[in-house]
């Protein structure tokens, strides 16, 4: 790979190449495609001019629907492998749009009278795989067995389309996760409608196989909560395809009654602390603990990460159960803190991350943690933290 140039923020790289920084980070998490370095302290990705060719590919592949197992026969297979899966491929395109085609065209030869006005409806399109990794990250903070029987509405996801976004949410009271998504096309005015965790899974797993994702919200009598919400594959064909998915709200639950994010972020206080640490290692520090586990930040000489460390260095050592303590290198602003958390609560939030690195941003010790990949603010979790002497 030719990285000897300037090379360019997500940002700049993705204008270039037509790819969203979003999906940048998915074709990196996916190994098709790599940036040329990532920062070490950062986890910012940089990409260098001649990756431009291989990325426009890829973009004009997925857009021609290709799943992401084709896609890397195309860019690094045999050239007779390439051949066949486009071949093949072309197949099933047009096979699928003729039939498209003739379904369409025979409801529309039965349908009575004037087409039924939508205008109550909000309609919004995103990448496939941009949402099924939106899902996946919120999905973990859905309350699950009895706080899920006695909370119904907290088992759920709630979908959020207003003000040009689509915002998915899930909280079990002790976390909350909200992954902002930016569609590509948006058409009226703001819809919400619950998704229950096993609808969400199946969604997860349509989605991610499709280019993009058309979703449509709107009145739908047959649904306690008055709302309906059915998605379609959107790729090159999207004006054709048929509706693919559908989901239904939980019928024990408004979406009225689900818990106004907007005015728990909005109550944040400004972290003090701010803690940047490897995010697996982290996770691998804290899964296993029994009880409480600390997270206590400070300045120390001795060995970190195994390796030996010639200056002072910030780490972060985790405590707790029946381990050893482990020390981690860690970027540090603010003062030294001292923090706790239960592990059935904390590894599920770290699971869900994105990128090698986590961000910490601590008020106080009982005050909610915002919880960031390093490099993507459009996913944020909170989780709150226990006192030390406590038990989990």
């Amino acid at each position: 790979m030719d990285d000897t140039g300037e090379l360019l923020s997500i940002g700049a790289f993705g204008r270039r190449v037509g790819l969203a920084p979003s999906a940048l980070r998915f074709y990196d998490d996916c190994g098709v495609l790599r940036p040329a370095r990532v920062d070490a302290a950062t986890g910012y990705r940089r990409y260098a001019a001649g990756q431009m060719a291989r990325a426009v590919r890829l973009r004009q592949l997925r857009a021609a629907g290709l799943p992401l197992t084709d896609v890397e026969v195309v860019l690094d297979g045999p050239d007779d492998a390439a051949r066949g899966v486009l071949r093949a491929h072309l197949e099933r395109t047009r096979r699928a749009a003729d039939e498209a085609r003739a379904v369409v065209e025979g409801f529309l030869q039965e349908a009575p009278g004037e087409p039924v006005d939508r205008g109550d409806r909000v309609r919004a399109r995103v990448g496939g795989p941009e949402l099924a990794s939106a899902v996946r990250q919120v999905a973990p903070a859905a309350a699950v067995g009895a706080a899920r029987e006695q909370f119904p509405v907290l088992g759920c996801l709630l979908l959020e389309l207003a003000d040009g976004e689509a915002r998915l949410v899930a909280t079990d009271r002790y976390r909350m996760a909200v992954r902002v998504l930016r569609p590509e096309v948006f058409e009226g005015s703001a819809r919400r409608v619950l998704i229950t965790a096993d609808a969400a899974q199946r969604l997860a797993e349509w989605a991610v196989r499709q280019v993009a994702v058309e979703m449509e919200c709107g009145a739908g009598a047959d649904t306690r909560a008055g709302v309906s919400l059915r998605m379609r594959s959107s790729g090159e064909h999207g004006d054709i395809a048929q509706w693919a998915h559908v989901c239904g709200t939980n019928e024990a639950a408004d979406p009225g009654e689900f818990p106004d994010y907007r005015l728990m972020v909005a109550g944040l206080e400004a972290g003090r602390h701010r803690l940047i640490v490897d995010r697996a290692k982290l996770r691998d520090a804290v899964a296993g603990r029994s009880g409480v586990v600390s997270l206590t930040s400070g300045v120390d000489t001795a060995d970190t990460d195994g390796g030996a460390q010639p200056e002072a260095a910030q780490v972060l050592e985790v405590a707790g159960g029946d381990r050893e303590p482990v020390r981690l290198r860690v970027v540090r602003t603010g003062p030294g803190v001292r923090i706790a958390f239960d592990p059935a609560v904390f590894v599920p939030v770290l699971e869900a991350g994105v990128g090698p690195d986590v961000l910490l941003e601590i008020a106080a010790a009982d005050r909610p943690v915002v919880v960031r990949s390093a490099d993507q603010g459009s996913f944020t979790t909170l989780v709150m933290p226990v006192r030390a002497g406590t038990r989990g």
